[in-house]
């Protein structure tokens, strides 16, 4: 089993800027990826990034050059800063962890984050 907790998420304006950090703990090893996904009001749950344990990045386009996903392995932790956030980047964002060699993933709570004037 893993276990993530979010942390990171608010009220921010629109241009401003949020970090969400979400620490794994349990049986973490890999090779593996850590991620953030969103979902907003009455839509799916879509990519936002992901970063694997040999720290290769992926972003959904909406999010590229305004977002950075980083982890520290040795703190099983995984970071994403936000800037020049946007109305539309508002939703609930979840933390993920997955194994890369066998079908095997786990999701945080959820962290809210709203973009707003």
């Amino acid at each position: 089993q893993v276990q993530l907790v979010e942390s990171g998420g608010g009220l921010v304006q629109p241009g401003g800027s949020l970090r969400l950090s979400c620490a794994a703990s349990g049986r973490i090893f890999s090779p593996d990826a850590m991620g953030w996904y969103r979902q907003a009001p009455g839509k799916q749950r879509e990519l936002v990034a992901t970063i694997t344990s040999g720290g290769n990045p992926n972003y959904a386009d909406s999010v590229k050059g305004r977002f950075t996903i980083s982890r520290d392995n040795a703190k099983n932790t995984v970071y994403l800063q936000m800037n020049s956030l946007k109305p539309e980047d508002t939703g609930v964002y979840y933390c993920n962890y997955r194994r890369t060699v066998v079908p095997d993933e786990y999701w945080g709570q959820g962290t809210q984050v709203t973009v707003s004037s």
